[in-house]
């Protein structure tokens, strides 16, 4: 359902055990919120990582809302998803740049990756979801989603975290509180409130405490600095149009360097799917081709603006399983708010001064979530980790991805972290498979038949 969502019961509350379906919402007023929730759950990531690869961050919050409700549009309100910036392009872009590429040459390389990405996803909707049942079995899309979520704990163990120890750890114990105490309306946005929490408790202890000597993420260093700056905001004015280009730079060489994180992203894209089904309990892998030709469609379009690559986002996933709320519609509010984001500078501003301590405290638990919704796959799924076949390649993709390993390939590309642990989970146990001669994978164990296919 696209549009003309239904009421779930009062508007209002949530029984025990109840979520808010993709098809389904609450008050208007408590949808806004909820929409707001992903904006900001979303906005770390998605503002640093172009500033990372050197592109401008307010395009990438535009378009990032633009991308999220063509992909709505696209899933047909199937599957609830934000799409933000792909961090599995930072290291192919900085290979670009290394090699004289400027911005152009980045976002040109880029739209043919989305290209790429949509193409494939047309592919798995015509040939059918048994491809990816083939492909993907519950023992590597359970390794799929714990690699998205744990492997992102190095973001916080050399970012966030040490940016401002104590205030990450309060932060996260409010979250922690909120989140568990709180039944009503309160308790699903705990993560808002965590975040609020800390940038106020930052701000009181820059006024209190004096400034911080710490990791500063935006010099990469140890330096003293203030916890909360708002000399962004004060500089940057109400509204303003962010810097749009035209990708007409297309280089063989450059194309190369991005294709491998295609694998990512249609990792990265399953595992979303399987566990936006496996928390709402739908079946939701006939809308997996359809995902990915969103994801593709919004890469295209964001880089044929001048922004980023897209993904479907961890700390979404996150923030639904805290909240329970899966309605699209949520999406679409985030979606018009990202977009209203990047027209108005001063907001963006006062939005990225959150203090990178605070986002500390909120995304080891989204992280964490995210990791353990993998394990939540096995386990339903009865995965036999005493066979090697099973257990070998999934316990060195893990670690790759969490280390996070690096694998030069050549002095300008290298497959680290999420991509390169994804490529053993898949690869390590297809081809250990196949040396054991084992039968195919005949499909996934269906033990709620209740759960056909919608779509």
């Amino acid at each position: 359902m696209v549009a003309g969502w239904t009421k779930h019961g009062d508007g209002r509350t949530l029984a025990p055990g109840e979520v808010v379906k993709p098809e389904e919402r609450l008050s208007w007023p408590r949808m806004v919120g909820f929409g707001a929730q992903h904006v900001i759950a979303m906005f770390g990531a998605t503002f640093v990582f172009p500033v990372v690869m050197g592109l401008d961050p307010n395009v990438a919050i535009m378009m990032s809302g633009i991308a999220t409700i063509l992909f709505l549009l696209i899933v047909n309100g199937k599957i609830p998803s934000y799409l933000g910036t792909s961090a599995s392009f930072v290291g192919a872009v900085a290979a670009i740049r290394a090699g004289g590429g400027d911005s152009v040459t980045v976002t040109s390389a880029i739209l043919v990756a989305g290209a790429v990405l949509a193409l494939c996803g047309y592919l798995i909707h015509r040939l059918g979801v048994q491809i990816i049942h083939r492909i993907f079995p519950p023992v590597v899309t359970g390794a799929v989603v714990m690699l998205i979520g744990f492997g992102l704990a190095y973001v916080v163990a050399r970012f966030y975290w040490p940016a401002d120890q104590w205030i990450a750890l309060i932060t996260m114990l409010v979250t922690f509180v909120v989140i568990v105490l709180f039944k009503g309306f309160i308790g699903r946005i705990g993560i808002l409130i965590g975040l609020v929490a800390g940038f106020i408790l930052s701000w009181a202890a820059d006024r209190i405490f004096g400034n911080i000597t710490a990791y500063n993420a935006a010099t990469g260093q140890v330096d003293t600095h203030p916890r909360v700056s708002l000399d962004a905001v004060a500089d940057a004015p109400w509204i303003g149009l962010p810097d749009f280009h035209l990708p007409t730079d297309f280089k063989a060489s450059a194309i190369l360097l991005v294709l491998p994180a295609v694998i990512a992203l249609i990792a990265e894209n399953i595992g979303h799917v399987k566990a936006v089904g496996e928390m709402t309990g739908v079946d939701a892998d006939p809308y997996v081709g359809r995902a990915l030709i969103g994801d593709g469609v919004g890469t295209m379009v964001a880089s044929a603006a001048g922004g980023s690559p897209t993904t479907t986002y961890a700390e979404n996933i996150g923030v639904m399983a805290a909240t329970r709320v899966y309605s699209t519609l949520a999406y679409y509010i985030a979606g018009v708010i990202a977009i209203l984001f990047g027209l108005c500078p001063k907001f963006g501003a006062l939005v990225a001064a959150t203090p990178n301590g605070v986002l500390g405290g909120v995304t080891v638990i989204l992280y964490g979530m995210i990791g353990l919704l993998g394990a939540k796959i096995w386990i339903e799924n009865r995965v036999d980790f005493s066979d090697p076949v099973n257990m070998v390649p999934i316990g060195a993709g893990i670690i790759m991805a969490i280390g996070p390993v690096d694998m030069v390939i050549t002095e300008d590309f290298t497959l680290s972290g999420i991509a390169l642990g994804t490529i053993v989970v898949l690869g390590g146990y297809h081809l250990l498979r196949a040396l054991s001669r084992r039968d195919a994978y005949p499909g996934p164990r269906d033990d709620h038949p209740e759960r056909e296919a919608t779509g």
